[in-house]
């Protein structure tokens, strides 16, 4: 299983930080999703090879607009694994789910946003992760955290029903705030979440960069057409 945390600067705590937190609670990996305007300076492989961990390198790009959003897809999509739009406005999450650039649509139902069948469907045809955020049940209280337990349930009836794929995440900015994927399944079973749902949630990210790294290979050159050996040799 693996988390996506926002780093330092974006977040309190440096990626070797986060990574060394992660392997104690028993993920494979971490994904820096790091805003585009808040870039992490570190070595991926390296701080891997130190703390047995993946390092995914990612962007979470946040824009005012579609228009300012496509641009940013288009400069991150070919040096980034993992390419994220951060939602939360009706405007930006139809944006998100209709591209297949777009890896995961972070954050949908924050700062009045919506999903609903439309936008369930645009992201199974288009393959775009919808991310269950957990930060605001772990994080808030009062009035605010029932709105929000609110708008995940019917997140996941929306993504149950059309089977869209997903992600979960803590969506940590610092490694206090990291959780342990059975503390995540304990919490998401408080929300009405099987422990399985939870945890195949935390799983895709994994396989989401075991994609998008084959993808970007030497080896491949369109779905289902790959370079053999004898191509390699030549």
């Amino acid at each position: 299983m693996y988390e996506a945390v926002h780093a330092h600067p974006d977040g309190q705590s440096t990626v070797a930080r986060f990574a060394k937190t992660a392997a104690d609670y028993g993920y494979e990996g971490v994904v820096v999703c790091n805003h585009g305007d808040a870039r992490a300076d570190y070595d991926p492989e390296r701080i891997g090879a130190e703390y047995g961990i993946d390092v995914v390198d990612g962007v979470e790009i946040r824009a005012d607009d579609p228009r300012q959003a496509s641009g940013s897809v288009g400069n991150y999509r070919s040096s980034e694994t993992i390419v994220g739009i951060h939602g939360g406005t009706n405007d930006l999450n139809r944006f998100a789910v209709e591209q297949p650039k777009v890896d995961v649509l972070a954050h949908p139902m924050t700062d009045g946003g919506d999903v609903n069948h439309v936008l369930a469907k645009a992201a199974v045809e288009n393959g775009v992760r919808i991310e269950f955020d957990l930060s605001g049940v772990l994080r808030e209280s009062g009035g605010h955290r029932v709105r929000i337990v609110q708008s995940l349930r019917k997140l996941r009836e929306i993504v149950d029903h059309y089977d869209a794929p997903y992600v979960v995440s803590a969506d940590p900015r610092s490694h206090l705030e990291l959780r342990a994927p059975r503390e995540l399944q304990a919490l998401g079973e408080q929300l009405g979440f099987a422990p399985e749902f939870i945890a195949d949630g935390l799983a895709e990210w994994g396989r989401l960069a075991e994609r998008n790294r084959h993808v970007h290979s030497e080896s491949f050159i369109e779905p289902g057409v790959e370079r053999g050996r004898y191509e390699e040799e030549s």
